[in-house]
């Protein structure tokens, strides 16, 4: 039993190991997140998991996809860059528009604000994979069935007999 549950404890640290690595070489806070609204419909649909960086020197365009927190939301959104402000000092603002929405994000940022700033953006899309964050969507959605699935892998780990 005490090797089942060490060999456990190494499962969650490794994983955890492995996401602050990821975090640190694309210097995105969260370097994949799912999508979970039909508002960037047809680039990318609800599941899809998009993997992001955030280098600070890159330029931000029209035309990217990034992922931004707004003040007073958990839940970061992903939207496309649509218009840039850019500054003679060098500072960029820039305003966001989801591809299937009707208007531009403006109702979306905290009240006042009209554009947004490099501080606000989690990450860029780089890549992403079709459908595959659907199980997140699922186990936010049905939170039973995640502390089920939880509980089944937890059960598998200790319970595995090593031959």
């Amino acid at each position: 039993l005490y090797y089942q549950v060490l060999n456990f404890a190494m499962i969650v640290s490794s994983a955890l190991m492995i996401w602050k690595g990821l975090i640190v070489v694309t210097g995105s806070e969260s370097p994949i997140v799912v999508v979970l609204s039909g508002s960037m419909e047809p680039a990318f649909h609800r599941g899809d998991l998009l993997f992001l960086t955030n280098f600070h020197d890159d330029p931000i365009r029209a035309g990217e996809i990034v992922v931004f927190k707004v003040e007073g939301r958990d839940i970061p959104i992903v939207h496309r860059v649509i218009k840039i402000h850019e500054k003679e000092n060098g500072n960029i603002k820039f305003l966001t528009k989801g591809d299937n929405n009707e208007v531009d994000d403006r109702g979306l940022y905290k009240e006042g604000q009209n554009w947004l700033e490099k501080k606000d953006v989690v990450g860029r899309a780089r890549g992403f994979l079709p459908y595959v964050g659907m199980v997140t969507i699922i186990m936010n959605d049905y939170p039973k069935f995640k502390y089920a699935l939880l509980a089944v892998m937890g059960a598998y780990v200790l319970l595995k007999r090593e031959s």
